[in-house]
C-alpha cells in the first residue's frame, strides 16, 4: 500500500512539476517585459511592498500584544493596567526584557538595536538601500520584547526599519538596480508609518523628507502607492479610527497665537535637551568597556525600572497618558514630572541597546510640554484662555518637528493622527519655530547625530554625492584672466567686459594669488570716469580675503563656498601655503559637471539592469563585429587599478560597467559601479566589456 501511494505521489509530482516550471517561466517573461516600463514596474512592486508592510505592521502589533500578556498578564494600552501591577513586577519586567533583547541583537543583527531609523537612512545613503533579510524577524522580536516589557519606546521606529527591510528583500529578490532599491527602501518606510499610524500622507512625506532626503516624481509615486496600500491593509484590521482623541478646538483670538509661538520656542529647547540627553547617555553606555554589550539593555531596563516602580506611566509608548493630556485630565505638576522622566526613561531604554522607536516618546514629551504651557496661560492676565488639551495637541507636533527636523511630516502627522484640521494655524507656527530653534542650537536631528558620530556621509548614494566624488580639477578652467597689481582699473574693466569670466585675478609675477576683482566690484568705479583714467589700480580693487580651493578638493566643498559667499567664481591655487594660481572654478561649470554625472549614473543603472542576466564568458552581439561580454579577471589582474590593467591599450576593449559583489550579503547581490581609472579590481568583481569580437577573444581567462 505504501509503495502504491508513493508511486501515485511520484506520478502526481511528475505531472505538476512541468506545470510549475511553465508558470514560473511565464511569470519571469512577464516580469522581464514589465521591466522595460520602469515607472509601471516600480508601481507594481510598490503595491507588493505595501501589502507586505501592512501585514508586517499588524503582525508586530499582535506580537507586542502577546508579549504583554506574558510579561504583565494584561495589555498595557491603559495606564490603569500598569498602576494595578505589584511593585516587584514593575521592577523586574524591564530587566527581563533587556536580558532577552541583548543576546538577540548581539548575535543575530546588531543594527536591530536602538530606534532603527538611522540604520535605514544609512542603508539608503551608503549601501543603496541594501538591508539584510533577517532584520525583519530580529527587529520584530527585539522591539516587541523591549516595548512589551516596559521599555520606554514606540513601535513606529521598528516598523519603519522592518518595512524598509521587507522592501529591500523584495528588491533583492527581483534583482533591482541600486537607484530603484533606494526608492523601494523609502516605500517600505512610508508603508510602515502609514500602516501603524493610519496616516498615508504623513508616511509619504516622512519617507521623502527624512529617509530619501530628495524629491522626484519617480520616487514620489511608488512611495504614495505603497503607503496607500499599507493603510488599506491596516484599516482592515484596526478600522479607520484616529490614534488620538483630539479635543474640540477654536482659536480664542489673535493674541493666542503669541502663546503658541512661545510654545514653539519651548518645544525647540525641549527637543534640543532631548537630543543632547540621548547623546550623553549613549556616550555613557559606550564608555562602559568592561560591561559586555549583550548585558547593557538589561542595565537600561534596570534604570528605567527605577523610574517606573513609582511612576509606571512612563512604560511603553504611553498613548493612554497622551490621550489623558489631550482631554485635560492631568495636573500641571504631573505634566512637568512626566516631561522630564519620559526623556530620561527613553534615553535609558534606547541608548543601552534596547530596540524601539523614538517617535512615540517624542509625541508623549510634546504633549506634556504643550499641556504645561496650556496650564501656564490660565495664570496670565489678559491672555485668551485656550484649552490645555489643545496646547498638548500642538505640542506633539512641535516636539516631533524639533527633534526630527521634519516640520512638514510633523504637521501632516498631527492632522492624520487626530482627524482634525482646525488647528492648522497654531500647529504651523509651533512646528516651524521649534524646527528653527532646534536646528540652530543643534545642527543634527535625533536621527542623524548617531550617523555623524560614526562618520557616515548622509549624501552618499544621493544626488549631491556626485560632487564629493569629483575633484575640482575636473571642472576648473586652467586659463583664468590675470592682471598685475599695478594694472590700471580701465584695463581691468576692458578685460572683464570682453572675457568669458566674471572676475579677473590679481597675481604677482611668480604667479602667487593676491586677490580677485569681480565685475560687481567695478560698479562704483564705473560711475567715476576719472578713476578709470588714472589713480585706481588693480590692487586697490582686489578682494584679498576670499576663499580659495585646490585642484584636489572635492567639488562639494567648493559648492559650500559658493553658497556661503554668493560668488559665481572661485580661484584655484596649487596649495594653501604657496597660493600660486592654477585655475578658476565657475559655478556654471560645476552645474554642468553635476548634470553629466547624474546622466552617467542613471545610464549605469539602466545598463546594469540590462546586463544583470549576462552569462559569464558568453558575448552578446551589439552590432556586426562588436559584442558585450561579462569577464571575470584572472588573478594577475586582482588588486590592480583599471588604469594599471590598461585593457584598452593591451586588448582594445573598454570597461563600460563593473559588477561588484556586496561583501555583506550572503547571496552576493551584484552592485553596479561606474568605471573609474582608480578603481581597484577585486577577486569577486566582474567587468562588463565592449569591443570587437576578435579583441574579446584575446582576453585571458581564469
Amino acid at each position: 500500500m505504501r509503495s502504491a501511494s508513493r508511486n501515485e505521489t511520484s506520478a502526481s509530482w511528475r505531472i505538476r512539476l512541468p506545470l510549475v516550471r511553465w508558470a514560473a517561466r511565464l511569470a519571469g517573461q512577464w516580469l522581464d517585459r514589465l521591466r522595460y516600463y520602469e515607472h509601471a514596474f516600480m508601481l507594481a512592486v510598490a503595491v507588493v511592498v505595501g501589502l507586505l508592510c501592512g501585514v508586517g505592521a499588524i503582525a508586530l502589533h499582535k506580537l507586542i500584544h502577546v508579549f504583554q500578556l506574558l510579561f504583565w498578564g494584561a495589555p498595557m494600552d491603559a495606564a490603569a493596567a500598569l498602576w494595578s501591577q505589584p511593585e516587584w513586577r514593575l521592577a523586574l519586567m524591564p530587566i527581563l526584557g533587556g536580558l532577552a533583547v541583548g543576546p538577540i541583537v548581539r548575535f543575530f543583527a546588531p543594527e536591530a538595536g536602538g530606534h532603527g531609523v538611522p540604520e535605514v537612512i544609512r542603508a539608503v545613503a551608503e549601501r543603496n538601500g541594501l538591508m539584510r533579510k533577517r532584520l525583519v524577524i530580529v527587529k520584530s522580536v527585539a522591539s516587541a520584547l523591549t516595548i512589551s516589557s516596559g521599555g520606554s519606546a514606540g513601535r513606529e521606529g521598528p516598523i519603519i526599519q522592518i518595512g524598509a527591510a521587507i522592501a529591500s528583500s523584495v528588491g533583492q529578490a527581483l534583482r533591482m538596480p541600486p537607484r530603484q532599491l533606494r526608492i523601494l527602501a523609502g516605500c517600505g518606510a512610508a508603508a510602515g508609518i502609514a500602516a501603524t499610524f493610519n496616516a498615508p500622507i504623513a508616511g509619504t512625506i516622512f519617507a521623502v523628507e527624512v529617509i530619501l532626503g530628495e524629491f522626484g516624481i519617480l520616487q514620489f509615486s511608488p512611495i504614495v502607492i505603497a503607503a496607500v496600500v499599507a493603510t488599506v491593509v491596516a484599516r482592515g484590521a484596526w478600522g479607520n479610527e484616529p490614534v488620538f482623541h483630539a479635543p474640540a478646538y477654536e482659536l480664542a483670538g489673535g493674541n493666542e497665537l503669541l502663546m503658541y509661538a512661545a510654545l514653539g520656542v519651548f518645544c525647540g529647547f525641549i527637543s534640543v535637551w532631548f537630543k543632547r540627553l540621548m547623546i550623553r547617555m549613549e556616550n555613557e553606555f559606550d564608555g562602559w568597556r568592561r560591561l559586555p554589550g549583550l548585558w547593557k539593555p538589561a542595565v537600561g531596563g534596570l534604570l528605567t525600572a527605577g523610574i517606573g516602580v513609582w511612576l509606571p506611566t512612563i512604560y511603553g509608548d504611553g498613548y493612554g497618558t497622551v490621550n489623558a493630556a489631550l482631554v485635560d485630565a492631568l495636573p500641571w505638576y504631573l505634566l512637568a514630572l512626566l516631561l522630564a522622566l519620559k526623556m530620561a526613561a527613553t534615553s535609558f531604554t534606547l541608548c543601552s541597546g534596547g530596540s524601539g522607536g523614538v517617535f512615540a516618546p517624542s509625541l508623549f514629551i510634546g504633549a506634556m510640554a504643550g499641556g504645561l504651557v496650556g496650564h501656564f496661560t490660565h495664570w496670565l492676565p489678559g491672555v485668551p484662555n485656550g484649552s490645555p488639551g489643545s496646547y498638548a495637541l500642538v505640542g506633539m507636533g512641535g516636539l516631533v518637528a524639533g527633534a526630527m527636523h521634519a516640520p512638514i511630516t510633523a504637521m501632516i502627522m498631527i492632522f492624520e493622527l487626530t482627524g482634525t484640521y482646525t488647528i492648522i494655524l497654531p500647529l504651523m507656527t509651533v512646528c516651524i519655530l521649534s524646527t528653527l530653534i532646534s536646528s540652530r542650537l543643534h545642527r543634527e536631528s535625533i536621527y542623524t547625530w548617531r550617523l555623524i558620530r560614526q562618520g557616515v556621509d548622509l549624501f552618499r548614494g544621493r544626488s549631491l554625492d556626485v560632487f564629493q566624488r569629483r575633484p575640482v580639477r575636473d571642472a576648473m578652467r586652467a586659463d583664468p584672466p590675470r592682471v598685475a597689481p599695478e594694472t590700471p582699473a580701465a584695463r581691468v574693466l576692458e578685460q572683464l567686459l570682453t572675457g568669458a569670466h566674471d572676475c579677473v585675478y590679481v597675481t604677482q609675477p611668480d604667479g602667487r594669488f593676491v586677490g580677485a576683482i569681480h565685475l560687481a566690484d567695478l560698479k562704483q568705479v564705473m560711475l567715476k570716469r576719472d578713476a578709470l583714467r588714472h589713480g585706481v589700480l588693480a590692487l586697490d580693487l582686489a578682494r584679498e580675503q576670499m576663499p580659495v580651493c585646490t585642484p584636489e578638493d572635492d567639488i562639494r566643498s567648493a559648492m559650500s563656498q559658493f553658497g556661503a559667499t554668493g560668488l559665481s567664481e572661485l580661484p584655484v591655487v596649487d596649495a594653501p601655503d604657496t597660493r600660486r594660481l592654477v585655475g578658476a572654478l565657475r559655478h556654471r561649470d560645476v552645474v554642468a559637471v553635476y548634470n553629466q554625472e547624474i546622466i552617467k549614473r542613471d545610464t549605469a543603472d539602466v545598463l546594469a539592469q540590462q546586463v544583470q542576466d549576462l552569462t559569464a564568458g558568453e558575448p552578446v552581439p551589439l552590432v556586426e563585429g562588436f559584442s558585450i561580454l561579462e569577464w571575470r579577471p584572472p588573478p594577475s589582474f586582482w588588486k590592480k587599478t583599471l588604469r594599471d590593467a590598461a585593457l584598452p591599450e593591451r586588448f582594445g576593449v573598454n570597461v563600460v560597467l563593473i559588477k561588484e559583489r556586496a561583501s555583506d550579503d550572503t547571496q552576493a547581490r551584484l552592485v553596479p559601479r561606474i568605471p573609474r581609472s582608480d578603481y581597484i579590481i577585486a577577486p569577486r568583481d566582474a567587468l562588463i566589456l565592449c569591443g570587437r569580437d576578435d579583441d574579446l577573444k584575446r582576453l585571458p581567462r581564469r
